[in-house]
């Protein structure tokens, strides 16, 4: 019996839709939403089923994405994308891993609903802009202006100096075992001077309700996290398609991601909030 194409292409909606809402469980909901769509399809006029899976998934994502981007304004500190628990192999898709990583979800965060949808079709997908249009509701030519603007807006937020992930799972390994010993000298070593920290409690658990600056600032507040509490521990593990790590803090996970230039973290994202650590104990699969 062949495979229904929904089932065939599931990793790969599931990363459409996880890319347009940074939410594994808004992305979920969002599959829900399409397969009930396809079920209904005629099958017989669809020509091209990924195509036509990926239209139905942007769609739903582009609905939901507009009710969530009011919810996110009334959120309390700031708001990072739900992690995700990835196998080293995700890496090896190099435009992949860069695509779902929390650098790039959190800069994509700031496009509008149409232009994130265009970009993450154009650049990530690689659909035509014809195809982009049907989903959009746009013309061809709108589609390819959108599409440029949010290149360069993204262009200009995303990290430029791009390293090996190998080098930075060694400046990751460095860090975790720098806040594990809660060394400020060692800390401080690993960071890039005007290093940023970035912490997601939700208005759940304790987290900076914006983000810290510097240093001289951000080590000594990482190097206190394990004094302050009975049990401290510090994992490696892959992150969103990057080496990354996990904290438990008296039994309650934080996950930490990175980004590493000239050998030394400049941003760190520490998502606490409990209810999007969800996706961490399984591997999440994405595809594209």
């Amino acid at each position: 019996m062949t495979e229904d194409p929904f089932v065939t292409h599931r990793g790969l909606l599931f990363t459409v839709a996880y890319e347009m809402l940074g939410s594994a469980a808004d992305a979920e909901d969002v599959l829900q939403e399409s397969w009930l769509r396809w079920a209904d399809a005629d099958r017989s006029q669809v020509r091209d089923p990924r195509s036509y899976l990926i239209r139905i998934v942007t769609r739903q994502a582009l609905n939901r994405l507009r009710t969530l981007s009011r919810r996110r304004e009334e959120y309390v500190g700031e708001w990072l994308p739900e992690p995700l628990l990835t196998s080293p192999d995700v890496a090896e898709d190099v435009e992949l891993a860069e695509s779902v990583s929390i650098a790039m979800l959190t800069v994509l965060e700031t496009l509008g609903p149409t232009e994130r949808a265009v970009f993450v079709l154009r650049e990530v997908f690689e659909l035509s802009y014809g195809e982009i249009a049907e989903v959009v509701g746009k013309s061809a030519a709108t589609v390819r202006q959108v599409a440029r603007r949010a290149r360069e807006h993204v262009a200009a937020r995303r990290p430029r100096v791009k390293v090996s992930r190998s080098e930075q799972a060694v400046v990751v390994e460095r860090f975790l075992h720098a806040l594990r010993t809660g060394h400020v000298q060692e800390l401080m070593e690993v960071m890039a001077p005007d290093v940023v920290l970035v912490t997601d409690g939700g208005g759940v658990v304790p987290a900076a309700l914006a983000p810290i600056h510097g240093v001289d600032l951000v080590a000594p507040i990482l190097a206190r996290a394990n004094t302050l509490v009975a049990e401290f521990d510090t994992t490696p593990m892959w992150l969103n398609g990057e080496p990354a790590g996990r904290m438990d803090v008296d039994g309650e996970p934080s996950a930490i991601s990175f980004v590493v230039e000239d050998g030394r973290v400049t941003r760190i994202y520490v998502v606490r909030n409990p209810r999007k650590l969800t996706q961490l104990d399984e591997p999440t699969e994405l595809a594209r």
